[in-house]
């Protein structure tokens, strides 16, 4: 089956993004007629043979891996003119090139000869998307613009304000996963200050979020809770973090979240969406089938129980129309009738025969096989289906098929030694690429940098309009300044000028601050800084919580600490 529509891609579609399955041609944007914003995961980049690359590892196609992996380092370029979705772009092809890389890495170490001459392109390719991304999150809330124009960044005509909570909490791996591999701090801690606005802006009584915020102001502009579509990569971001990288604070974050699902969401087998402000309040009468990875997440969390009972309710839809629809009624009739050959059933079906080695999942797993060579395929691949009341073809195979669905579906009947990788070493992303568990312990140099640049509750913004600073160090213009306030000279500083011009203290330690602590404060914000498309006042009030007035007075320090800034400003730009 993957085979069948591997090499449909390839043959009758590649470069292009996607293969069109009936018509046999690839999915070329600005070809093809518009399908709305569909449409922003594609980008000219290839995109199904990026999202597929760990797939081919994961089967045991080694030739062929090799040969995609040549392929993308040879042929792909991201330099296009071309707004595309910053989620979609980050779980396949960010995610995609370093899932890539890891199976190339972990295959070379095994001693696989077709690997012997990969030298670790493709994390360079991802290094690129990765920058190519970041001014998406040069926003006041640290929360990212949900699109951006590869070549040109933002300023594109009707850029959004708002995004969804999927799509801004679903960067933490990828992001955390680069600036383990690469040394540079930056992605790491732009994704965790996405995460930290999500996590402040949540309903403090009930720990539900809603499903829509506004990237500027962190407020809820939809507050429909639920755990699918919107939502979904959020509440598993929070607990693969803390799988993946060891934070605490996600697992933590993750287990209120969790409760709070069980009492409002959970209705039984059922997981209704509620209003986030008024949780006893159901706010739709249907269910997406983007929830059915939450089954295959509980079996992560522990509750095995649970989660064997809502794979269950899901089973009977799927049984009663084939596959799930893409939303469906309470009483289990189609909503959305179309199906584009999502993976999350059959990925929860997978986790639960990990779980518990019951061979009923074998045979659920059976009929979603037998279903999809009975409705999807055809001759150029397998087609989404458009209608299941009428089991009519879509034109369209999603790069998901083959990273995700056929992935889930090779590892359920597989038996040990069928993969060259061991599962047991990796963690899936929300898009099923493998990220070693080995990242947990990846730059610990590194990660005491990120945690510098994340001292959100423990550090403090000085009241910027009031302070004054008592130094001999100099100012922007090089010459001393005595008692002369902050706000007055910032718009005319330096950068590292600007920096030192945010007197940071701990709450706990006021004016007392080390000057060891404010060297590493200030370096930290250069680092987390390294776009200056915004100001590093915004920059740091995404930090920071304003203070009531204080004032201080640092003598020398403030001297030393500006040397140590004027280098690492240097080193930036």
């Amino acid at each position: 089956m993957f085979n069948h529509a591997y090499r449909s891609y390839m043959d009758f579609a590649y470069p292009a993004d996607e293969l069109m399955p009936l018509t046999c041609k690839g999915r070329v944007r600005g070809v093809e007629q518009g399908r709305g914003d569909i449409d922003f995961t594609l980008g000219r980049f290839s995109l199904t043979l990026i999202d597929t690359l760990d797939t081919l590892a994961v089967i045991g196609s080694v030739d062929e891996f090799s040969s995609a992996v040549q392929k993308v380092m040879t042929d792909i370029s991201f330099d296009s003119d071309l707004v595309v979705s910053v989620f979609e772009t980050n779980i396949r092809v960010l995610g995609g090139l370093l899932g890539g890389h890891f199976a190339a890495l972990a295959l070379k170490e095994k001693g696989y000869h077709q690997l012997a001459w990969y030298d670790g392109g493709l994390l360079r390719m991802a290094v690129e998307v990765g920058n190519r991304l970041l001014p998406a999150f040069n926003t006041t809330t640290g929360l990212p613009y949900p699109k951006i124009n590869l070549r040109h960044g933002m300023g594109y005509p009707n850029m959004e304000k708002t995004t969804c909570t999927a799509c801004a909490g679903s960067m933490i791996l990828e992001f955390a996963a680069l600036s383990r591999l690469t040394g540079d701090p930056q992605f790491e801690v732009k994704a965790h200050q996405a995460m930290e606005a999500i996590w402040r802006s949540r309903h403090r009584g009930h720990n539900l979020v809603g499903s829509v915020i506004n990237v500027h102001s962190a407020e809820w502009t939809r507050v429909d809770s639920g755990v699918g579509a919107g939502i979904d990569s959020y509440y598993e971001y929070c607990l693969k973090s803390y799988i993946l990288f060891g934070d605490r604070k996600y697992l933590q974050r993750f287990g209120k979240h969790y409760d709070a699902i069980k009492r409002y969401i959970t209705n039984g087998p059922m997981l209704v969406e509620v209003s986030m402000n008024s949780p006893h309040r159901m706010t739709r009468s249907f269910m997406d089938s983007l929830l059915a990875f939450w089954p295959g997440l509980q079996v992560l969390w522990g509750d095995v129980d649970t989660a064997i009972h809502i794979h269950d309710m899901l089973y009977h839809v799927m049984e009663r129309h084939n596959f799930l629809p893409e939303a469906f009624t309470h009483d289990f009739r189609v909503h959305w009738g179309n199906h584009p050959l999502r993976p999350e059933f059959i990925e929860s079906t997978y986790f639960l025969y990990k779980a518990t080695g019951d061979p009923y999942y074998l045979d659920v797993g059976r009929s979603v096989v037998n279903n999809l060579n009975k409705y999807a395929r055809v001759r150029c691949g397998f087609a989404a289906i458009k209608d299941l009341r009428t089991n009519a073809h879509d034109d369209r195979m999603d790069s998901f098929v083959l990273a995700e669905t056929f992935k889930y579906l090779f590892l359920l009947f597989a038996d040990k030694g069928d993969s060259p990788l061991n599962m047991d070493d990796f963690v899936f992303t929300t898009e099923a690429h493998l990220f070693p568990l080995s990242l947990a312990s990846a730059n610990t140099t590194l990660n005491r940098v990120v945690q510098e640049a994340l001292l959100v509750k423990n550090t403090d913004l000085v009241n910027m309009s009031t302070v004054t600073v008592t130094t001999s160090g100099p100012d922007s213009s090089g010459k001393a300044a005595k008692n002369k306030p902050v706000a007055d000279s910032f718009t005319k500083a330096s950068i590292p000028g600007r920096v030192f011009a945010f007197i940071t203290v701990r709450r706990t330690t006021g004016p007392g601050t080390s000057c060891l602590r404010m060297r590493q404060i200030f370096i930290v914000y250069l680092w987390s800084a390294k776009i200056f498309n915004k100001s590093i006042i915004e920059i740091c009030t995404q930090k920071m919580h304003r203070v009531s007035t204080q004032k201080m007075h640092i003598g020398s320090c403030f001297t030393k600490a500006w040397g140590v800034a004027s280098c690492a400003a240097a080193q930036l730009q």
